[in-house]
């Protein structure tokens, strides 16, 4: 078996590309520069696979105080790295166990039903959401993000749709990852969290199943602070938390989507586009959207940020002259919402989660 080989690594802080050499410990993977100093040391239990273009193994590590990434095309070295890592699952074996436990707990929670004669699909998606295993919620999420972006790339952007690749913006998305970084290592959910910035003008964001975030351009230009910014994504990473997307889709998208996960095929049919024009058109119940305000809440002071600052942008949100964005649909009413932020957050701290240069960069990152 392989226990070294080349490999490219990105320490999360600056764009630099780095040409490194991969090392198979009995416990850790460890990355070494070309003059053999030690830039990484992963436990094995605590990588996890990133999205990556077929033939390449993206990974990173879970909870690390950056968004640093490593990236393998040596199959051989690859390979071990996915036998030695039980979180990857490049071989499908525990793809093919989480399908043995999501057919146990359908047939379940099927004859139940059948038994009670009480419930139908959306109280089924609602039971069967916790049980759902995180690497069937990421293939979910994988599939319904296929069609989210054609429905939302109307202008047919391509990749250009994506804030922060152009020379010009490098720096602006550094300080959103710093902003965007802070937030996942304090909330340290169990499910990777890819977050990404669309040029789109609605000062909004929303949440797929599988930990997929995505934050639109006009959202980014309404705040006028950071943790104003941020306030909102802790929102979205409370939909992440309590698994939202993935029982709001279940319950929507019917039996059809259900099936598909019994089968490891979220793809075929149109289920799975049922399924993605329900996260654009439908909202969360009020009690979803408080509970994840809350958790908001909870996380921005986790993170040293302030708490208020959510119930501040949908102050300023709702009373534009804009139409209304989803992240303000179905909620309770909105003096009644910010009443609630205000009186979970403690005082605003000092010091915000970005200093001024930063935030102008990051305010910049649709520039180019």
């Amino acid at each position: 078996m392989t226990t070294s080989g080349p490999g490219i690594f990105f320490d999360g802080v600056t764009s630099a590309r780095h040409d490194v050499t991969v090392e198979l410990s009995t416990d850790t993977l460890l990355v070494r520069s070309v003059d053999g100093r030690t830039l990484a040391d992963w436990p094995y239990d605590r990588i996890e696979e990133l999205s990556a273009p077929q033939g390449l193994l993206r990974i990173g590590r879970r909870g690390g105080i950056t968004l640093a990434r490593l990236e393998v095309i040596e199959p051989n070295l690859a390979a071990a790295i996915d036998d030695r890592s039980v979180p990857i699952d490049r071989s499908g074996t525990a793809a093919r166990r989480d399908r043995r436990k999501v057919v146990f707990w359908t047939i379940a929670a099927t004859v139940s039903l059948v038994l009670m004669a009480i419930f139908g699909v959306p109280e089924l998606a609602t039971r069967l959401a916790p049980y759902v295993p995180l690497g069937a919620e990421r293939r979910l999420g994988a599939a319904v993000d296929a069609q989210i972006r054609s429905l939302l790339d109307d202008k047919k952007a391509g990749a250009r749709f994506e804030c922060g690749n152009a020379d010009a913006e490098k720096s602006a998305r550094i300080a959103f990852e710093k902003l965007a970084g802070e937030l996942v290592i304090a909330a340290d959910l169990p499910i990777p969290i890819r977050i990404t910035v669309l040029r789109k003008s609605e000062a909004n964001a929303i949440t797929l199943p599988g930990g997929i975030v995505y934050v639109f351009q006009g959202l980014i230009d309404k705040s006028e602070t950071p943790d104003e910014l941020a306030g909102v994504i802790a929102h979205e990473f409370g939909h992440v938390a309590h698994r939202d997307g993935t029982r709001h889709v279940l319950a929507h998208a019917g039996t059809a989507l259900l099936f598909g996960m019994l089968l490891g095929d979220f793809v075929g049919g149109g289920a799975v586009l049922i399924a993605a024009r329900t996260v654009l058109q439908s909202s969360y119940s009020r009690d979803v959207e408080a509970t994840a305000d809350s958790y908001a809440v909870n996380l921005m002071e986790k993170a040293e940020g302030n708490g208020r600052a959510l119930g501040t942008i949908l102050d300023r949100i709702a009373g534009g002259s804009h139409p209304i964005p989803k992240v303000l649909l179905d909620h309770p009413e909105t003096k009644d919402r910010i009443a609630a932020i205000n009186g979970m957050a403690r005082p605003a701290p000092a010091k915000p989660m970005l200093n001024n240069t930063q935030w102008a960069q990051l305010k910049r990152i649709c520039s180019g």
